[in-house]
């Protein structure tokens, strides 16, 4: 979990600049003809306060077939994208909203250039992530670059390295150059959607994701908090309490599957971490009291 939230930053504003643009709002055209010009748009889209868009520049490729009630993987995907975009685009919201009320430290934060390697403690990571959520990629816009392969393929480089040991990279399409999700790769990991039920499973987690920065949208205008980290820790427990149930269910469709690898925590389980602590989920037959627990080990965490 401690590495998942390592990439963060870099994964995700790097594969999150890609899902399909919603509807009734009239898209603006960004310039994704070469490698570099679609990093570009990235910051762009942020820039015009279009979040929202990222998600378009993401290229996951889908095999060609149909679930047993007729959605095709490829319109699945798209979902999963549509989601990503509307939560997006209220984290957005959320961030103008936390600048309004509470300026000075929001100030302080972007000062701190987007990075989360120095946090400590759980609100302080959700502090700057719904304080400045797309602050990695403008505190490193300078850094990052896509090198043309020739072959129609291009390779991340943050200062000269490659991204992600160079997992991460970009293609080209009819519509343009797009993050390459390494698709094959996460699939023979065993973590990767499967089904049309994990693919549903992955759509609702950004729908609870949303959800919970809805309820905190909520909160904040009603004036609950005094701080600003007062107010990162809590969206912090509520994103995480939203999210651990999708996570759960996902999890134990891939432990269910024969075909799939797992962290076993005992016959018909698999363990989470959370912080320091591994939490045992379906080993002792009541998955709600598992993720109950769970929950609370984050929000005394997120006490601390």
């Amino acid at each position: 979990m401690r590495t998942a939230a390592r990439l963060l930053p870099t994964a995700c504003i790097l594969a999150t600049a890609a899902l399909l643009a919603l509807g009734g709002c009239r898209k603006p055209r960004y310039d994704t003809s070469t490698p570099q010009a679609a990093i570009d748009a990235m910051a762009e889209m942020v820039k015009d306060g279009r979040p929202e868009l990222l998600p378009t520049l993401i290229d996951i490729e889908a095999r060609d077939l149909a679930f047993a009630d007729g959605v095709t993987e490829a319109s699945a995907i798209e979902d999963v994208k549509r989601k990503a975009g509307d939560m997006l685009a209220r984290l957005w919201r959320v961030s103008l909203t936390l600048k309004k009320r509470f300026p000075a430290d929001v100030d302080a934060e972007i000062a701190k250039g987007g990075s989360l390697a120095k946090r400590s403690g759980f609100g302080d990571v959700f502090t700057a992530v719904v304080s400045d959520p797309f602050g990695w990629l403008d505190a490193n816009r300078s850094r990052l670059t896509a090198d043309d392969l020739g072959d129609g393929t291009a390779a991340f480089s943050l200062d000269g390295k490659p991204v992600l040991g160079g997992t991460l990279a970009m293609r080209e399409t009819s519509d343009g150059w797009r993050v390459s999700v390494p698709v094959e790769l996460l699939r023979s990991s065993g973590y990767f959607p499967d089904t049309r039920e994990e693919w549903a499973v992955v759509a609702y987690l950004m729908l609870a994701i949303e959800n919970a920065l809805v309820d905190f949208e909520d909160e904040l205008d009603s004036g609950k908090f005094k701080s600003l980290s007062a107010a990162g820790e809590r969206a912090g427990r509520l994103i995480s309490e939203s999210a651990v149930a999708q996570v759960v269910i996902f999890a134990l469709m891939q432990q269910n599957d024969p075909a799939k690898a797992g962290t076993a925590a005992g016959p018909g389980g698999f363990t989470i971490k959370a912080g320091n602590a591994e939490i045992p989920i379906g080993s002792t037959g009541d998955v709600g009291r598992d993720m109950g627990n769970a929950g609370d080990i984050m929000r005394r965490q997120a006490e601390q």
